[in-house]
Protein backbone atom coordinates (compact mmCIF):
# COMPACT_ATOMS: atom_id res chain seq x y z
CA UNK A 1 0.00 0.00 0.00
CA UNK A 2 1.15 3.58 -0.54
CA UNK A 3 1.71 5.77 2.48
CA UNK A 4 2.01 9.52 2.73
CA UNK A 5 5.33 10.90 3.90
CA UNK A 6 5.31 11.33 7.68
CA UNK A 7 5.55 14.88 8.93
CA UNK A 8 4.38 17.06 11.76
CA UNK A 9 3.99 15.98 15.37
CA UNK A 10 4.53 12.29 16.07
CA UNK A 11 4.17 11.04 19.61
CA UNK A 12 6.74 8.57 20.89
CA UNK A 13 3.91 6.81 22.64
CA UNK A 14 3.93 5.08 25.99
CA UNK A 15 3.08 1.41 26.43
CA UNK A 16 0.57 0.91 29.25
CA UNK A 17 1.24 -2.37 31.05
CA UNK A 18 -0.93 -4.71 33.07
CA UNK A 19 -0.04 -6.18 36.47
CA UNK A 20 2.11 -8.83 34.77
CA UNK A 21 4.00 -6.10 32.88
CA UNK A 22 2.59 -7.19 29.54
CA UNK A 23 1.30 -4.53 27.13
CA UNK A 24 -2.25 -3.51 28.03
CA UNK A 25 -3.56 -3.45 24.49
CA UNK A 26 -7.00 -1.88 25.07
CA UNK A 27 -5.45 1.02 26.97
CA UNK A 28 -2.70 1.35 24.38
CA UNK A 29 -5.28 1.72 21.62
CA UNK A 30 -7.42 4.10 23.67
CA UNK A 31 -4.42 6.31 24.43
CA UNK A 32 -3.30 6.19 20.79
CA UNK A 33 -6.72 7.36 19.63
CA UNK A 34 -6.61 10.21 22.16
CA UNK A 35 -3.22 11.28 20.82
CA UNK A 36 -4.47 11.36 17.24
CA UNK A 37 -7.64 13.20 18.26
CA UNK A 38 -5.58 15.70 20.26
CA UNK A 39 -3.44 16.88 17.38
CA UNK A 40 -0.75 14.28 16.76
CA UNK A 41 -0.07 13.58 13.10
CA UNK A 42 1.26 10.11 13.84
CA UNK A 43 2.50 7.65 16.43
CA UNK A 44 5.96 6.28 17.06
CA UNK A 45 4.99 3.14 18.95
CA UNK A 46 7.59 0.88 20.57
CA UNK A 47 10.38 3.38 20.91
CA UNK A 48 12.39 4.35 23.97
CA UNK A 49 9.34 5.91 25.62
CA UNK A 50 7.34 2.78 24.81
CA UNK A 51 9.86 0.66 26.76
CA UNK A 52 10.32 -1.46 23.65
CA UNK A 53 13.60 -2.97 24.73
CA UNK A 54 12.03 -4.10 28.00
CA UNK A 55 9.48 -6.14 26.03
CA UNK A 56 9.94 -9.55 24.47
CA UNK A 57 10.03 -9.99 20.72
CA UNK A 58 6.65 -11.72 20.89
CA UNK A 59 5.15 -8.83 22.87
CA UNK A 60 6.49 -6.30 20.39
CA UNK A 61 5.03 -8.26 17.50
CA UNK A 62 1.65 -8.36 19.22
CA UNK A 63 1.70 -4.60 19.79
CA UNK A 64 2.53 -3.97 16.13
CA UNK A 65 -0.14 -6.38 14.92
CA UNK A 66 -2.76 -4.81 17.19
CA UNK A 67 -1.85 -1.25 16.22
CA UNK A 68 -1.95 -2.10 12.52
CA UNK A 69 -5.39 -3.63 12.97
CA UNK A 70 -6.94 -0.99 15.24
CA UNK A 71 -5.32 2.31 14.22
CA UNK A 72 -4.88 4.25 10.95
CA UNK A 73 -1.93 2.51 9.34
CA UNK A 74 -0.72 5.65 7.59
CA UNK A 75 -0.24 7.24 11.03
CA UNK A 76 2.10 4.56 12.40
CA UNK A 77 5.89 4.43 12.63
CA UNK A 78 6.66 1.36 14.76
CA UNK A 79 10.05 0.96 16.36
CA UNK A 80 11.89 -2.15 15.16
CA UNK A 81 15.35 -1.51 16.59
CA UNK A 82 17.08 -4.55 18.08
CA UNK A 83 20.60 -5.71 18.80
CA UNK A 84 19.98 -8.78 16.62
CA UNK A 85 19.45 -7.90 12.99
CA UNK A 86 17.20 -10.95 12.62
CA UNK A 87 14.84 -9.48 15.24
CA UNK A 88 14.78 -6.12 13.48
CA UNK A 89 13.94 -7.92 10.24
CA UNK A 90 11.17 -9.94 11.90
CA UNK A 91 9.58 -6.84 13.42
CA UNK A 92 9.80 -5.01 10.10
CA UNK A 93 8.11 -7.94 8.37
CA UNK A 94 5.38 -7.86 11.02
CA UNK A 95 4.73 -4.19 10.30
CA UNK A 96 4.66 -4.75 6.54
CA UNK A 97 2.29 -7.69 6.93
CA UNK A 98 -0.02 -5.33 8.82
CA UNK A 99 0.11 -2.73 6.07
CA UNK A 100 2.77 -0.40 7.50
CA UNK A 101 6.01 0.15 5.60
CA UNK A 102 7.43 3.05 7.61
CA UNK A 103 9.58 2.01 10.58
CA UNK A 104 11.98 3.60 13.07
CA UNK A 105 15.17 1.66 13.74
CA UNK A 106 17.96 2.07 16.26
CA UNK A 107 21.48 1.07 15.30
CA UNK A 108 22.72 -2.14 16.98
CA UNK A 109 23.41 -0.85 20.47
CA UNK A 110 25.19 -3.38 22.68
CA UNK A 111 28.75 -3.39 21.33
CA UNK A 112 30.58 -0.09 21.69
CA UNK A 113 33.26 1.37 19.48
CA UNK A 114 31.70 -0.11 16.35
CA UNK A 115 32.64 1.24 12.94
CA UNK A 116 30.25 3.04 10.64
CA UNK A 117 30.71 0.18 8.18
CA UNK A 118 29.30 -2.26 10.73
CA UNK A 119 26.19 -0.16 11.28
CA UNK A 120 25.79 0.22 7.53
CA UNK A 121 26.00 -3.58 7.18
CA UNK A 122 23.18 -3.92 9.73
CA UNK A 123 20.88 -1.68 7.74
CA UNK A 124 22.01 -3.13 4.41
CA UNK A 125 20.92 -6.54 5.61
CA UNK A 126 17.49 -5.29 6.67
CA UNK A 127 16.93 -3.69 3.28
CA UNK A 128 18.17 -6.76 1.40
CA UNK A 129 16.11 -9.25 3.41
CA UNK A 130 12.91 -7.20 3.32
CA UNK A 131 13.36 -6.62 -0.41
CA UNK A 132 10.44 -4.19 -0.66
CA UNK A 133 10.98 -0.91 -2.52
CA UNK A 134 8.14 0.63 -0.51
CA UNK A 135 10.01 0.21 2.79
CA UNK A 136 10.90 3.47 4.52
CA UNK A 137 13.42 3.31 7.36
CA UNK A 138 13.88 6.24 9.72
CA UNK A 139 17.21 6.03 11.53
CA UNK A 140 16.98 6.58 15.27
CA UNK A 141 19.91 8.68 16.46
CA UNK A 142 20.17 8.49 20.25
CA UNK A 143 23.90 8.26 21.06
CA UNK A 144 23.42 8.78 24.80
CA UNK A 145 21.69 5.39 24.96
CA UNK A 146 23.14 3.48 22.01
CA UNK A 147 26.75 4.61 22.22
CA UNK A 148 26.70 5.31 18.48
CA UNK A 149 26.06 8.54 16.57
CA UNK A 150 25.13 8.39 12.91
CA UNK A 151 27.57 10.29 10.69
CA UNK A 152 26.54 12.34 7.68
CA UNK A 153 28.88 10.59 5.25
CA UNK A 154 27.77 7.15 6.44
CA UNK A 155 24.09 7.98 6.01
CA UNK A 156 24.89 9.46 2.59
CA UNK A 157 26.45 6.14 1.57
CA UNK A 158 23.34 4.25 2.68
CA UNK A 159 21.21 6.71 0.72
CA UNK A 160 23.39 6.13 -2.33
CA UNK A 161 22.85 2.37 -2.05
CA UNK A 162 19.20 2.31 -1.05
CA UNK A 163 17.74 5.62 -2.14
CA UNK A 164 14.47 6.66 -0.48
CA UNK A 165 14.29 3.46 1.58
CA UNK A 166 16.68 5.21 4.01
CA UNK A 167 14.11 7.93 4.37
CA UNK A 168 15.03 10.07 7.33
CA UNK A 169 16.00 10.32 10.97
CA UNK A 170 14.68 10.91 14.45
CA UNK A 171 17.48 12.78 16.18
CA UNK A 172 17.26 12.47 19.97
CA UNK A 173 20.84 13.61 20.52
CA UNK A 174 19.65 16.93 21.93
CA UNK A 175 22.20 18.61 19.64
CA UNK A 176 20.33 20.99 17.36
CA UNK A 177 23.45 21.66 15.28
CA UNK A 178 23.50 17.96 14.42
CA UNK A 179 19.82 17.97 13.47
CA UNK A 180 20.41 21.00 11.26
CA UNK A 181 23.42 19.34 9.62
CA UNK A 182 21.34 16.36 8.51
CA UNK A 183 18.33 18.45 7.51
CA UNK A 184 20.44 20.69 5.30
CA UNK A 185 23.11 18.23 4.20
CA UNK A 186 21.10 15.44 2.56
CA UNK A 187 18.52 16.49 -0.05
CA UNK A 188 15.20 14.76 0.51
CA UNK A 189 16.27 13.28 3.86
CA UNK A 190 13.47 13.84 6.36
CA UNK A 191 14.65 14.92 9.81
CA UNK A 192 12.49 14.87 12.94
CA UNK A 193 13.72 16.48 16.14
CA UNK A 194 13.53 14.07 19.05
CA UNK A 195 12.00 16.73 21.29
CA UNK A 196 9.28 19.33 20.76
CA UNK A 197 11.67 21.81 22.36
CA UNK A 198 13.20 22.14 18.88
CA UNK A 199 9.99 21.86 16.84
CA UNK A 200 9.95 25.44 15.56
CA UNK A 201 13.72 25.39 15.02
CA UNK A 202 13.80 22.18 12.99
CA UNK A 203 10.93 23.34 10.79
CA UNK A 204 12.86 26.55 10.08
CA UNK A 205 15.84 24.64 8.63
CA UNK A 206 13.92 22.18 6.47
CA UNK A 207 13.11 19.47 8.98
CA UNK A 208 9.69 17.88 8.94
CA UNK A 209 8.58 17.81 12.59
CA UNK A 210 9.25 16.10 15.89
CA UNK A 211 8.85 12.63 17.35
CA UNK A 212 8.59 13.28 21.03
CA UNK A 213 7.85 11.53 24.30
CA UNK A 214 6.19 14.39 26.08
CA UNK A 215 3.48 14.66 23.42
CA UNK A 216 1.89 11.83 25.43
CA UNK A 217 0.72 14.71 27.63
CA UNK A 218 1.37 17.86 25.55
CA UNK A 219 -0.09 16.77 22.19
CA UNK A 220 -2.51 19.71 21.85
CA UNK A 221 0.28 22.21 22.57
CA UNK A 222 2.58 20.52 20.04
CA UNK A 223 -0.13 20.76 17.41
CA UNK A 224 -0.49 24.50 18.08
CA UNK A 225 3.19 25.09 17.37
CA UNK A 226 3.13 23.04 14.18
CA UNK A 227 0.05 24.86 12.86
CA UNK A 228 1.16 28.38 13.80
CA UNK A 229 3.32 30.75 11.77
CA UNK A 230 5.61 33.64 12.56
CA UNK A 231 5.28 35.29 15.95
CA UNK A 232 2.35 33.07 16.90
CA UNK A 233 4.60 30.03 16.48
CA UNK A 234 7.33 31.65 18.58
CA UNK A 235 4.88 32.34 21.40
CA UNK A 236 3.34 28.87 21.25
CA UNK A 237 6.82 27.32 21.25
CA UNK A 238 7.73 29.17 24.45
CA UNK A 239 4.78 27.61 26.29
CA UNK A 240 5.49 24.19 24.81
CA UNK A 241 9.14 24.35 25.83
CA UNK A 242 8.14 25.25 29.40
CA UNK A 243 5.86 22.20 29.51
CA UNK A 244 8.63 20.00 28.16
CA UNK A 245 11.11 21.22 30.75
CA UNK A 246 8.60 20.60 33.53
CA UNK A 247 8.13 17.00 32.42
CA UNK A 248 11.78 16.19 31.85
CA UNK A 249 12.74 17.44 35.32
CA UNK A 250 12.14 13.85 36.48
CA UNK A 251 12.99 10.51 34.80
CA UNK A 252 10.88 10.86 31.70
CA UNK A 253 9.02 7.57 31.25
CA UNK A 254 8.02 7.21 34.93
CA UNK A 255 7.09 10.89 34.97
CA UNK A 256 4.84 10.66 31.93
CA UNK A 257 3.14 7.53 33.19
CA UNK A 258 2.70 9.07 36.62
CA UNK A 259 1.22 12.27 35.23
CA UNK A 260 -1.23 10.38 33.02
CA UNK A 261 -2.17 8.19 35.97
CA UNK A 262 -2.80 11.30 38.05
CA UNK A 263 -4.86 13.08 35.41
CA UNK A 264 -6.94 10.04 34.45
CA UNK A 265 -7.24 8.40 37.86
CA UNK A 266 -6.16 5.12 36.27
CA UNK A 267 -3.53 3.35 38.42
CA UNK A 268 -2.56 0.97 35.60
CA UNK A 269 -0.36 3.77 34.25
CA UNK A 270 1.94 3.31 37.23
CA UNK A 271 3.06 -0.08 35.90
CA UNK A 272 6.40 -0.11 34.11
CA UNK A 273 8.99 -2.74 33.40
CA UNK A 274 12.26 -2.81 35.35
CA UNK A 275 14.59 -1.00 35.38
CA UNK A 276 11.96 1.77 35.21
CA UNK A 277 10.52 2.60 38.63
CA UNK A 278 7.36 4.42 39.69
CA UNK A 279 7.90 7.99 40.88
CA UNK A 280 6.90 9.04 44.37
CA UNK A 281 3.58 10.85 44.70
CA UNK A 282 5.42 13.97 45.87
CA UNK A 283 7.37 14.05 42.61
CA UNK A 284 4.17 13.84 40.57
CA UNK A 285 2.68 16.59 42.77
CA UNK A 286 5.61 18.85 41.91
CA UNK A 287 5.44 18.14 38.19
CA UNK A 288 1.68 18.62 37.89
CA UNK A 289 1.89 21.87 39.86
CA UNK A 290 4.50 23.13 37.42
CA UNK A 291 2.41 22.04 34.44
CA UNK A 292 -0.58 23.90 35.85
CA UNK A 293 1.42 27.14 35.85
CA UNK A 294 1.51 26.84 32.06
CA UNK A 295 -2.12 25.86 31.57
CA UNK A 296 -1.95 22.06 31.54
CA UNK A 297 -4.29 20.78 34.23
CA UNK A 298 -6.02 17.73 32.75
CA UNK A 299 -6.18 15.23 29.92
CA UNK A 300 -9.20 13.16 29.06
CA UNK A 301 -8.51 9.96 27.17
CA UNK A 302 -10.85 9.06 24.33
CA UNK A 303 -13.48 6.45 25.13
Amino acid sequence: MSQSQPQGVYCASLTPMDAELAPDLPRLIRHSKWLLASGCDGLGILGTTGEANSLSLSQRRTVIETACRELPRDKLMPGVGSCAVADAIELTRTAIAGGVKTVLCLPPFYYKGIADAGVEAFFDRIVQRIADPGLRIYLYNFPQLTGYAFQLDSVARMRDRHGPIVAGMKDSSGDFANMKKFAEGLPGFRVFAGTEQYLADILAVGGVGCITATANVTAPWCAKVYAAKGEARTQAQAVLTALRLALQAKPLVPCLKGVIGRFTGDPIWNHMAPPMMKLAAADIDAVTANLAKHGLTEMKLAA
